[in-house]
Formats: structure tokens, C-alpha cells, sequence
């Protein structure tokens, strides 16, 4: 831990890669430890002082954020919200606080009204953002671009095409690089009509995260493997986004083939909403659990804003303290 403070409160402030990636690996040797011990603390201000002074330009990639935990032994926890359900601000406190519990990347949704991959909750929570909140994707990238300097998990933006279609690919992964976004889903594009959106992430200096499905052949995975960035994603079930009691067995076979044709992380998710399911793929070889539908219903469906976010970090809590068992 001495060590990882040295590293820290050595850099510059003007080397941003070299700082991002020593906080990195300083927040994931000791989280608690950082913010328990006075010194720690006061190291942790100054560089959050310092990365929030430079560009989000050179931010750690979500690539090397895996490998930090792999590394470690760690299981990435990686919750999903729906932007502007209940509303923006509400999202915002929402990114912080899961930020603080110790998320390890999150998902950002932005509100669709043809949301094909999403179930129930989902698509009932960015109904409500389009239709209560009339929330558009420019005020999504501000809100980020708000909390971004703030938080040290990278933000992936989970996208449809339609809408970076009419922005134009290179505009959006500009903006959203900009934003402090590190990487993109876009769950409605297959590996052959990837290359457009591909490029301009590339270009803009974002990370182009794939699904792969239970459905994939085996070759297929491995190409998909092999152009996804980040981590793979492995959607746990044939069907759309949302809470199930149990998980498929099926999915350990799946992980398993991931691992024969990847030496990428694996995150898994659709479908897992409770503990013991994450420590069930977690024990099956995943290296990261996505949580989506448990959450944005617990955030989304609540009496209130305050309690809404009281029910998401209760089962938030829940969920990272099983990723770390």
C-alpha cells in the first residue's frame, strides 16, 4: 500500500496515464484502506484535484482496467443505469454513489424508444426518461461530462445505432470522448457493420465493447472476441435484459469457450439480479458480472428519488461485496 501511495503522490499532474493507472492500482489494492487512513485521504484529494484539471483525453482504458483486476484476482462488478430515470440529477448522485461503493466500470444507458435488447424494466425505465424527463442525448453527455472528473470507474455509453446514425459516428464518439465516456455498446450492430462506428471510436480514443450470445457459433465467438475491446460481453441467455431466478448452466460451457478462443476478460450479463447468481458465474471462470434490470427497477420504481436511491445502493452493496468474496 506504501508503495502504491509513493507511486501516486509522485506523479505529475500533468501525467495523466501514469496517475490514472496508479490510482487504478491503488484503488484496487485497498478502496477502504484509501479512504479510512487521513494520508491516504489527503493523497486521494490531490489527485482527484489533478485529474479533474486535465483533459479527459488521456484516460485509462477500459482494457487496462480489467487487466489490473484480473491480475488481482479480482471480479469486475459493473452496474448498468438508465440514464434520467428518475431523473438526471438523480442519475448523476446515482453514478457517484456506485462509484463510492466500488463499482468497477458502469454501464450508462441512454433512453431509446425501440430498445430491442432490453426487457420490462428496462424499457419501461427509459420510457419514463423520454416521456417524463424528455430526456435527450445531449443532456446525457453533459451530465457525464459533469461527474466524469469525479469518479475513477470508466463510463461505457450502452447506445442504439439509430441515434449515433443521426449524429453521425464520428460526432458522437468525439462528444462523447469529450464527456469523459471510455467506451461504447451497441447492441442492435453485428460484427460485420461495426467497422463506421469502429473507426471513429478508435479514432476518438474510445473502446468498442461486443455481445456475443448463447446462440454464437464457435468461430463467430472467437471473431467477436477478437475485435471486442474492453472485455467481451456475454449475454447469459437467449432473450432480452431482466431479472431471472436462476442462471443457465449453459453459461459455464459458454465461458468456457470464450476462454479457449480469448485471452480477453469475460463479463456476463442479462439476467443476473442477486448475489449468489453473481458468485455463480463468478465460480464458472467469469471475470466480470453485469447488473442491469435489479438495479434500474430498484432506482427507477421507487416512491422517491431518496428512496430509490437507498434501495439501489442496499442491493449494489450486496452485489460488489459478492464479487469480492
Amino acid at each position: 500500500m506504501l508503495s502504491l501511495l509513493n507511486e501516486v503522490s509522485t506523479c505529475s499532474c500533468s501525467d495523466r496515464p501514469t496517475l490514472s493507472f496508479a490510482l487504478l492500482k491503488l484503488q484496487g489494492a485497498s478502496r477502504r484502506t484509501l479512504r479510512r487512513h487521513p494520508l491516504n485521504r489527503i493523497v486521494m484529494q490531490q489527485c482527484v484535484a489533478s485529474l479533474a484539471s486535465t483533459t479527459m483525453a488521456e484516460t485509462v482504458s477500459i482494457s487496462k482496467h480489467m487487466q489490473i483486476l484480473k491480475e488481482q484476482k479480482k471480479t469486475a462488478f459493473i452496474p448498468f443505469l438508465m440514464s434520467g430515470d428518475p431523473d438526471l440529477a438523480t442519475t448523476a448522485e446515482a453514478i457517484h454513489t456506485l462509484d463510492k461503493l466500488g463499482a468497477d466500470v458502469i454501464e450508462l444507458g441512454v433512453p431509446y424508444s425501440d430498445p430491442l435488447a432490453d426487457g420490462p424494466t428496462i424499457q419501461a425505465a427509459a420510457t419514463r426518461a423520454l416521456l417524463e424527463q424528455h430526456v435527450t442525448l445531449d443532456q446525457v453527455l453533459s451530465m457525464v461530462k459533469e461527474v466524469s472528473p469525479h469518479i475513477f470507474a470508466p463510463i461505457i455509453l450502452f447506445i442504439y445505432f439509430n441515434p449515433i446514425k443521426a449524429r453521425t459516428p464520428v460526432k458522437l464518439c468525439q462528444q462523447a470522448k469529450a464527456a469523459g465516456i471510455s467506451g461504447v455498446l451497441v447492441p442492435d450492430i453485428p460484427l460485420e457493420e461495426t467497422g463506421e462506428i469502429r473507426d471513429a471510436a478508435t479514432k476518438a480514443g474510445l473502446e468498442l465493447i461486443l455481445l456475443t450470445t448463447p446462440t454464437t457459433p464457435r468461430d463467430r465467438m472467437q471473431a467477436i472476441a477478437k475485435a471486442s475491446q474492453g472485455f467481451v460481453y456475454l449475454v447469459s441467455v437467449t432473450g432480452v435484459t431482466g431479472s431471472r431466478v436462476s442462471m443457465e448452466s449453459r453459461v459455464e460451457g459458454l465461458i468456457s469457450m470464450l476462454h479457449e478462443v480469448t485471452d480477453k476478460s469475460v463479463a456476463v450479463g442479462f439476467g443476473i439480479s442477486a448475489p449468489d447468481a453473481a458468485q455463480q458465474v463468478m465460480s464458472w471462470g467469469a471475470e466480470g458480472v453485469i447488473v442491469g434490470s435489479a438495479l434500474v427497477k430498484a432506482l427507477g420504481e421507487a416512491p422517491t428519488p431518496e428512496a430509490g436511491l437507498q434501495a439501489m445502493k442496499a442491493l449494489a452493496q450486496q452485489l460488489r461485496d459478492a464479487t469480492r468474496s
